[in-house]
Formats: structure tokens, sequence, C-alpha cells
């Protein structure tokens, strides 16, 4: 802190301090910054006693809250957060309004959501938040975000159609997200509906329904009778309890921006999701490249006023300095210097990367770089390879997931976000965004928005005309992915005639080698008495006074060990070095 700044919290004239500064041997200005001892000395001096800040890591916020979540005796149950994800006209919305009480359909243009929207009912003493996302192939990006504040997906699919396009990426979506997801069989009470043509259509999908044997509840509904609506909010809080979400209420508050936008005389209003902690009216919030103080709270269902909302509470705010963006985090902070310094930082660095125009992507060529770099493959966890697949027709999907079988690795794990038939899409550029993965094409190309996407946000999309090309590539990106073998060579042993000890040097050891060679920057074993004591880098090699790349079986040479000065009369030094095999899937 400078002078000015402590000169205002302890309510007098940056004068006097300076004053008080000088008469304790320290020479400042106002506006010049103060070191910790300087100012625990002037505290002392006050009668005060400072607290140090706990300094926070602009550069990655979200980072410095998460020890914190760890601790299990601060956590309590909280609601489950479920997206309804689905086609447009399947009747998401009309859903959830039964389920809720409401008509928000009816005030949509064309009778489809065009905004994300999210809400939190009650059953039974427990309660449910929803989270509404647009169905149309023109929000995929928003269902992207849904997806990404979900604990369970719900998809939603009309049995008199089955599952179509923005199905599909629904789909995707939700499983890249990795959360459980539960079928919704709507509009069951058409006549003619076949459920069993929209089973088999989700196995094909990967998504076995549990009356089949598989770990997906599928519950017949329908949003005009209201058939199947309590059992499929008992199916969702059975998942919850099984899965026992909990938060810590009593923290600071964080959680996500789902929309936000410029109200007239209310000014900016953002709408978010608590995820941990309780936000009050009057906390100091930072999201994004955004920053303000709560001025109020409301009820996204009621619009009523609210003072606090704990985890799992969707609620609109006003306060911000500017319309977050959707999908920004926000975090409660203590100090609003704070909280303005860490939002000019994003804005910053968000500017720069809108005026570069690129943003960090995977690309095939980039594992083996990645993976040099030390930033994959440095844990026992198996990696993933995300893909996704588009093509001509259905048989060239089937070829190619026959392909994909072949290249299985207890290591490497290929995830096949997508796979359909078609172009390549916005939609797929989306997705790969998000997730890291690589667009293969085969016989088909992107539309031209796809193509513009692709290049704003550097995602790979990788085209195919043959199938073993495809397949000889995927080969290539996972043994990219593959460890190095290491493998020890030994090199040969050599054994001590006689030790030197020279000052400024250290020890020398005078040997014979007596079986292969020893090599300049080898690994030395120093073994005596039968067993291994130590095992050391080469220092230095040397014959007849002359530094050496080798010296074969049979002669005499000159070893110094790095680190290690008590080499014996009669030690073994067995040399060998170690190397590193690239690892196939042969």
């Amino acid at each position: 802190m400078n002078v000015a700044d402590i000169a205002k919290k302890i309510h007098r004239e940056p004068a006097e301090i300076i004053k008080k500064l000088f008469m304790l041997g320290v020479m400042v200005n106002q506006n010049q910054a103060l070191d910790k001892d300087t100012i625990e000395l002037l505290a002392t001096d006050y009668g005060m006693e400072p607290q140090e800040k706990i300094q926070v890591d602009i550069a990655d916020i979200d980072k410095f809250f998460e020890p914190e979540e760890l601790n299990p005796d601060t956590l309590v149950s909280r609601p489950p957060v479920v997206t309804i994800m689905g086609h447009v006209d399947h009747g998401k919305t009309s859903l959830l309004d039964y389920l809720i009480g409401i008509n928000v359909v009816s005030g949509e243009a064309g009778g489809i959501t065009q905004h994300i929207r999210a809400y939190k009912i009650d059953k039974d003493g427990r309660s449910v938040t929803f989270v509404d996302t647009p169905g149309h192939e023109a929000f995929t990006e928003m269902r992207a975000r849904g997806a990404n504040v979900t604990d369970i997906a719900v998809l939603v699919v009309a049995a008199d159609d089955g599952i179509m396009p923005q199905t599909e990426e629904a789909i995707s979506h939700a499983k890249a997200a990795d959360v459980p997801i539960v079928v919704a069989l709507n509009k069951i009470d058409l006549e003619g509906v076949d459920a069993n043509r929209v089973m088999t259509q989700l196995t094909e999908h990967q998504l076995t329904p549990s009356e089949w044997g598989g770990d997906v509840e599928v519950v017949p509904t329908s949003a005009i009778t209201g058939q199947g609506m309590d059992d499929l909010l008992e199916t969702l809080l059975t998942i919850a309890e099984l899965n026992e979400y909990s938060a810590n209420p009593d923290r600071n508050a964080l959680g996500v921006c789902l929309e936000s936008e410029q109200q007239g005389d209310r000014g900016v209003v953002a709408k978010l999701v608590v995820q941990n902690g309780t936000l009050r009216v009057g906390d100091i919030v930072v999201c994004g490249p955004t920053y303000g103080r709560v001025r109020a709270m409301s009820n996204t269902l009621t619009n009523e006023p609210m003072t606090e909302a704990g985890p799992s509470t969707p609620v609109s705010v006003m306060g911000l300095e500017s319309p977050p963006g959707a999908g920004d985090r926000f975090h409660v902070l203590e100090d609003i210097g704070d909280a303005r310094e860490i939002a000019a930082t994003r804005a910053d660095a968000s500017s720069r990367q809108s005026l570069s125009g690129k943003t960090t992507a995977v690309s095939f060529e980039g594992f083996q770089a990645m993976l040099l770099d030390g930033r994959l493959g440095q844990t026992d966890e198996k990696v993933k390879l995300n893909v996704i697949i588009r093509a001509d027709v259905k048989g060239s999907l089937e070829a190619i997931d026959k392909e994909l079988t072949k290249f299985e690795h207890p290591e490497v794990e290929i995830k096949v976000l997508q796979r359909s038939v078609g172009g390549i899409t916005l939609a797929d550029v989306t997705l790969a965004s998000a997730s890291d993965a690589v667009i293969l094409g085969f016989n088909v190309i992107p539309d031209e928005q796809a193509r513009q996407l692709a290049d704003e946000r550097d995602v790979q999309i990788r085209r195919y005309e043959v199938i073993y090309k495809l397949a000889d590539d995927i080969k290539a990106m996972i043994e990219g992915r593959l460890k190095p073998e290491e493998r020890i060579v030994e090199l040969g042993r050599a054994l001590v005639k006689q030790v030197f000890s020279i000052s400024r040097v250290g020890t020398i050891a005078g040997c014979y080698v007596a079986h292969g060679s020893i090599q300049r920057g080898c690994r030395i074993r120093v073994n005596r008495d039968g067993r291994t004591i130590g095992d050391y880098g080469l220092d230095s090699l040397r014959r007849i006074k002359e530094d050496v790349k080798e010296v074969p079986r049979g002669m005499e040479c000159g070893i110094r060990l790095q680190g290690f000065n008590d080499v014996k009369q009669d030690d073994v030094l067995e040399a060998y070095r170690i190397e590193e095999v690239a690892r196939t899937l042969d």
C-alpha cells in the first residue's frame, strides 16, 4: 500500500502519515509504496494491528477458491441443477412449463425458446433447479453453456419424431459435460407413437435404456396431460441423492452467468446460477471482465426481491458495471479494489486475444509437441482424444467405428463426441472448440460459416476420401500420446584400481575397463561388496590426461562422478544409459 491508501484507511491526512514516518526515520511521499515492515511499524505506532491480505492470482482466480471446496466438514446437500435439452419443437419448454406452473412458451417468437432460462422449484420439501436451453441449431452455443453448468441432463425426445439432428447435438454436449442423462420420452399421449423405435434409436447413440439393461432412465411424459411428470421429478431427485451433490453455503459465492442484458433504468441485469456459497445483496462480484456491487437480486421465476441466494439457486442480479459474457464465472471478493483490478486485467487479456484473432486449439500435429512440452501424458490417468466424425452415408460411419475399435489402449481413449451423416456444420465447430476436439470429415466438406468459425477458433478439420488414411492418422495421433518407454542399456563395467584425491577437483577413480565400454554422458552404478551403494552421473572421463568420449574394454581411464567422492579401491563401476523408445500400438 502507498501512503495515500493508508491515510484513507485510518482516516488521517497523508501529510500526517509522512511526518510520522519521517520521525520514525523513513522518508517517503504520498504515492510511494510501503513495504510490509514499514506498514507494521506505522500500524503499531497508531495502536493498530495489521492483517496481511491474501494475494489473489488474477490470472487464474478460479483456482484460488478450489481448496476450500475439498473440506467435507463444510459441505451440505444442495439441489441438483438439471438442464433440459433436445430438438426444436419436441416440447422442452412446454414440459418445464407444466412442472413449474407457468407459460413461457406462449411468449416466445415462433413458439420456440430463444434464451436460456433457469428456475428453481420445490417438490415435497426438496428442490430442483432447471435450466431451459434453446433447441434450434442456431442456439448450439447456448445449449453448450447449459450443459457446462448442469448436474443432470434431461434429453427431451418426441415419441412421434424420435431422434433428430439437434437431439444428436444435445446428446454430444451432455456427454462432453460428463453428466448423467435422463430421457423424457415426450408426447407419449399422441396416437400411433412407437416407443420401442425411439428406444432403439437411443441405443444406437450409446444411450441404452435401463429397462433394456442399460443405465439411462427413460420416462414417458406428456406436457399436455401431465403423464409421467411426477415420475420424472422423482427420477431426478433419486439421481441427485445417489450422486450426493453438495456445497458450502457459508463461503463467498461463486457460480456462472447464463445471460446478461442492459435494461433501461435498471441498468445491467445478469442471470446467474450460484454453484457454491451464498450470494447476498451488497456483495462485491467479479464476473469475467466486469465487476460491481450487488444492488438488488430477484427470483428468476416470480421476480420477487431476494436478499440472498444459496447453492444451486438461479437469480437475476443488478449492479455490475457492464454485461458479463454468457458462460463467465463469477466470484465474490472482499475488496472492491481487487475486483476492479481482476476485471481490468481480464478485459485487457480479452482485448489482446480479440486482436490476435486466435485461440489455443488442438490439432493432430500439436499432440506430439504438447507431449514433449510436458502438457500431456504426465500423469497415470488415461488420456482422451476427442473427435467429431462426419461422413457422407451411414455405412461410412459404421466402417469408421469399426476401424476405431482397433485402437484400444490402456493409456489412451478415443472419445467420439458426435458421429453423424452430412456436411460439417457451425454446431460441429462450436462443440469442437469447447471440448478441444478434432473434426474428421469423410467425403464431406464444411459449409462456409463452419469454415470461417474454424479459422477464427483455430479448430482443425481433417477431410478424407480413403478410410485407411483416416485410420492411419488416428493411429499416428494415439502413438504420439503414448508415453515413451524407458529402456536401460548396459554399456560396460570398470574396476577401480586406485583412488586419487585432488584439491579443487575432488576424487578421481583410476579404473580398468573390464567389459564393454565407458561413455561420456552415461550413468554410473557404484557396486561395493556385492551390492549397489549409489547411482551417479558421470562428471568427467579422461585417458592419459585428455578428455575422451569413450574408453573401450582393456583400457585404463580416470573417472570422476557427480556429487560422490567416496570411491574405494576394488569398487565396480557399472556404466549404463537410459533410452526412450517410441511406443506403437503394434
